[in-house]
């Protein structure tokens, strides 16, 4: 099994600050449409298929895989993606909270296997080790966070 974990700041030195409302409404964004939040090329469809009170599901194919995802949102606070079909099984969670300082904080954590695979093979710990690496998915909160920010200079939050 793949478990990894990053947390961010929301509001590092330097850069714009966003407020509770203003990252989740950049999270319901990416849970809907990760097309404009992933690197380009790396998504290249994503669709909300259906929807309910507690839930919606989207399609997407992203790396050139295509994956199913049930995603539920917890109001200003969590998004889980659970992947129903897809190279992945297990959830992955995006999370906003304040630090017991009080600072707005944006984690990542998921609980993964690869479908098919031997649970804790070279496949599985090549991609713990892409989870926990430079490029994963501490980069891609920053990124998220990045772009964010973008779509609220150019008005679209």
């Amino acid at each position: 099994m793949i478990y990894s974990t990053a947390t961010v700041p929301v509001n590092p030195q330097g850069e714009t600050t966003l407020t509770r409302a203003q990252v989740w409404a950049g999270l319901e964004l990416k849970a809907s449409d990760a097309r404009e939040f992933l690197p380009p090329g790396l998504c290249t469809r994503s669709e909300v298929v259906e929807e309910s009170a507690t839930h919606f599901v989207r399609e997407a194919t992203i790396a050139g895989a295509d994956l199913r995802e049930i995603i539920s949102l917890e109001p200003q606070g969590k998004v889980t993606f659970f992947q129903a079909t897809g190279p992945r099984e297990g959830a992955i969670v995006n999370e906003l909270y304040e630090d017991e300082a009080g600072a707005l904080q944006l984690r990542f954590y998921c609980y993964l296997g690869l479908r098919g695979r031997v649970p804790n093979g070279p496949e599985e710990q090549a991609e713990q080790a892409q989870f926990d690496s430079d490029k994963g998915y501490k980069a891609a909160l920053l990124s998220t966070l990045k772009r964010t920010r973008e779509l609220l200079a150019a008005g679209r939050l």
